[in-house]
């Protein structure tokens, strides 16, 4: 017998057959998710939910015909986003992604067209962002869904008929289904910002009086759950892509932390205690449980806008074909000369500071070389997922003592796994499957059919 898992990403949709016996992946799938919609406006970021439907719909085709004995499929995604739903529970308008801009746009005086990113803070304007933090103490960042949500009934601009909202991967579970409205995983409802995840529930008084009709709030569940099937087979809720993840790639949870390096850097340390810090969230899990979270935005990105520079000098001197990744690594591989350089890689700000920047110092004349600076921007990747888990420690029982690492950042670099591990004074060891959260949504539908415990998952 066999698991599916469904993984609905910004840039790729992966599958993951899983033979359920072994709980071992029999055949991935990855294909690109091409459907960002291009606008006139920089700081909107949306793709069209059709085109990713019909996307995922001709890859199930092809894997339904290969594999006749899936009994359970399971889904997870890019959180964040919010798709706008009639009372159908049809699409209505685009996936606004977790990479939109809008939360941060002030509201008044000048008009949203006008506005170019650097002026976000102008003075005497309040974007949704400021407006929740000021007035209602309540931290929130853009590119959240109802952050999304409350910009656009702000500016009129939700569509006519929404009746409401949910994740792009939660559509695909109503569109798998047939059902009519959503249900959607805590997981996939903390995302969406003004979720008071300790109690369980949004912040629906907020919501209201900050401008939006809660009305428009999907039905949530705290447990991995069947919501239909499709072909006779059982769709799980889907659940959010850092949970997926770290349900696919930690085996021991009461003793491991995950590290995951792409795109972007994350850290997440499971605990039965809501517990919150400057830069450090408490995302829904499972029931009685939460996942300790602190992102770095620019994260893996960091290393690859290094190789970048080199990239582009060499093309400027008419230099070609070189593997500048291979250089760099052969320059790490060297002895060390002179004292280190201090890079602090917030290249894209924080979550709390978004027009925060990096920087470079203790630049002398010894250290003032490639080799330093490679081995700096490593160092400060390392240490901005380090100094997160130092806050995160505050709130633990007691300390972990394993590292599982996720994501090419870290996978395809050993002198970043090296730094990692000597950082946080833990053995390394990296996840066993490259489609982590993929295979956790698998392992989540397995869950939710009752084949499977959290106990057998996860070590929980």
């Amino acid at each position: 017998m066999r698991a599916l898992g469904l993984d609905i990403g910004t840039t790729t949709i992966s599958a993951v057959v899983v033979k359920t016996d072994e709980r071992e992946i029999e055949k991935a799938y990855t294909i690109s998710n091409d459907s960002f919609i291009g606008t006139d406006l920089p700081w909107e970021k949306i793709q069209e939910p059709e085109i990713i439907m019909r996307k995922v719909f001709q890859l199930l085709d092809e894997i339904f015909e290969n594999y006749q004995d899936i009994h359970t499929i399971g889904l997870t995604g890019q959180m964040h986003g919010i798709v706008y739903l009639d009372e159908n529970g049809k699409h209505i308008g685009p996936l606004y992604t977790w990479q939109d801009g809008r939360g941060n746009i002030p509201l008044g005086g000048i008009s949203s067209e006008e506005i170019q990113p650097e002026e976000f803070s102008a003075e005497g304007e309040r974007s949704i962002c400021e407006i929740l933090e000021e007035d209602y103490g309540v931290k929130a960042y853009t590119g959240y869904g109802l952050i999304t949500h409350l910009y656009n009934s702000r500016k009129n601009l939700v569509p006519e008929g929404a009746a409401r909202v949910c994740t792009i991967m939660d559509y695909l579970g109503m569109r798998l289904t047939g059902r009519k409205t959503p249900l959607m995983h805590s997981s996939n409802a903390a995302s969406l910002g003004l979720y008071d995840a300790k109690e369980g529930c949004f912040m629906e008084e907020v919501l209201r009086t900050a401008g939006a009709d809660p009305v428009i709030l999907p039905e949530v569940t705290e447990e991995f759950t069947v919501i239909g099937t499709c072909r006779g087979i059982p769709v799980s809720v889907a659940i959010g892509d850092n949970q997926a993840s770290f349900l696919g790639s930690v085996e021991n949870a009461s003793d491991s932390i995950l590290v995951n390096m792409g795109t972007g850097g994350q850290i997440s340390v499971l605990s039965d205690t809501y517990f919150t810090a400057k830069g450090i969230e408490a995302r829904p899990f499972a029931a009685g449980h939460y996942l300790l979270v602190g992102s770095s935005l620019c994260g893996g990105r960091a290393y690859a806008l290094l190789e970048g520079f080199f990239r582009s000098y060499a093309e400027a001197a008419g230099i070609s074909g070189v593997d500048h990744y291979a250089v760099m690594a052969k320059l790490l591989g060297e002895k060390k000369a002179g004292e280190e350089l201090k890079v602090n890689t917030t290249f894209s700000g924080t979550r709390e500071k978004p027009e925060k920047r990096g920087s470079i110092k203790n630049i002398g004349t010894e250290n003032f070389t490639p080799q330093a600076l490679v081995k700096g921007v490593l160092d400060g990747m390392a240490k901005e997922l380090c100094k997160m888990y130092e806050k995160i420690g505050k709130g633990l029982a007691s300390p972990k003592s394993r590292m599982v690492a996720s994501g090419n950042g870290i996978r395809k670099n050993v002198y970043l796994q090296r730094m990692m591990s000597e950082k946080f004074g833990m053995s390394l060891e990296l996840a066993k499957r490259n489609e982590e959260a993929a295979y956790g949504a698998a392992v989540s539908g397995m869950i939710a059919a009752g084949e499977l415990t959290l106990k057998e998952a996860a070590g929980i």
